[in-house]
């Protein structure tokens, strides 16, 4: 019988049709460095992971019993793929199941930001009984997102989910995306009407010179260097807004820093960072960042998706085998 752990849970979704088609499943938390021993002492032969869990070298190494290991997410950076395969050992995720949770996400901070709710819901707490006429005067300077430029960087399915809410908001949107150029067609799904429209790919140094709103949907590598630092924001508009929902150290965050206190970046949204779990306490504590825990994928909707998608792939596996 099919052993398979699933040691950061699965949705509830996902764990009834793994047991209905047969599967020995187990939700159960093991630390990290029991994880490996667990696994040989109870005969997985798969093992599921969200975020928390790190799939290492060593791990895979000491479980040659480990026939598929699942990434219930997009990103599969907790995961030492490249060795797992090595080992003949597949590697699956669900990417497409949290493309709506995350760009949902990314208006949230935007819509929020421009309306200053998260600097409001900070100070209404503390002085909004004794100063609520300076509070009215100092947040009554928003802007509407309507005919701004959205500029989306990396163009996989959640910037393109992304790119439809910004039309449907009446936004101007561009993109860039590595591996692409030119003008893509889309379509906008609104209850039974379907809207058809199109944008182009551009430059990178021309998306961060033309946006006044910028979304990243893109990760760098191990190793690699921030793709928005001093050189990148030095381009953008002044009093520009940027969003990351995508990796932590994609953005500099002491160029971050920089770039809002010389007025550069006016506000910026960010759902993950550079040194998580324990980001830098003066970046959180900056007033003009929107933050939230990582939590782009983090909707019971999503979350059923995954669960489903993820035991699909893991059934497709093992009845191929």
């Amino acid at each position: 019988m099919v052993k398979i752990l699933a040691n950061d849970g699965i949705d509830p979704i996902g764990e009834k049709l793994l047991v209905q088609a047969g599967y020995q499943l187990v939700v159960k938390n093991f630390a990290q460095d029991a994880l490996a021993d667990e696994i040989n002492q109870n005969n997985f032969n798969a093992v599921l992971v969200r975020s928390a869990t790190k799939i290492t070298k060593e791990i895979i190494d000491k479980c040659p019993g480990i026939k598929l290991l699942g990434r219930a997410g997009v990103g599969i950076d907790n995961i030492d793929v490249s060795h797992a395969e090595k080992k003949g050992i597949t590697v699956v995720n669900t990417p497409n199941a949290s493309s709506r949770s995350v760009a949902e996400l990314v208006f949230a901070h935007l819509l929020g930001m421009c309306r200053f709710l998260h600097e409001s819901n900070r100070e209404m707490p503390l002085s909004g009984d004794t100063h609520f006429k300076d509070l009215k005067s100092a947040f009554s300077k928003g802007i509407e997102l309507k005919d701004k430029t959205i500029g989306i960087i990396g163009f996989g399915r959640i910037g393109k989910e992304v790119a439809r809410m910004a039309y449907a908001l009446g936004m101007h949107v561009v993109a860039y995306d590595r591996h692409f150029k030119g003008k893509v067609d889309l379509e906008l799904s609104i209850h039974k009407h379907k809207i058809p429209f199109a944008l182009e790919i551009i430059s990178f140094p021309e998306l961060l010179q033309k946006s006044d709103f910028i979304s990243i949907h893109i990760s760098t590598g191990k190793g690699e260097k921030s793709l928005i630092s001093e050189k990148e924001f030095a381009l953008m508009k002044k009093g520009v807004g940027i969003v990351n929902t995508s990796r932590g150290g994609v953005i500099d965050e002491s160029d971050l820093m920089h770039a809002m206190n010389n007025g550069k970046v006016k506000f910026a949204g960010l759902d993950v960072f550079e040194n998580e779990p324990e980001p830098s306490m003066k970046l959180l504590m900056q007033p003009t960042i929107s933050v939230t825990p990582h939590i782009g994928a983090s909707t019971i909707e999503a979350q059923a998706r995954i669960g489903e998608e993820l035991a699909k792939k893991v059934i497709e596996f093992f009845n191929s085998k």
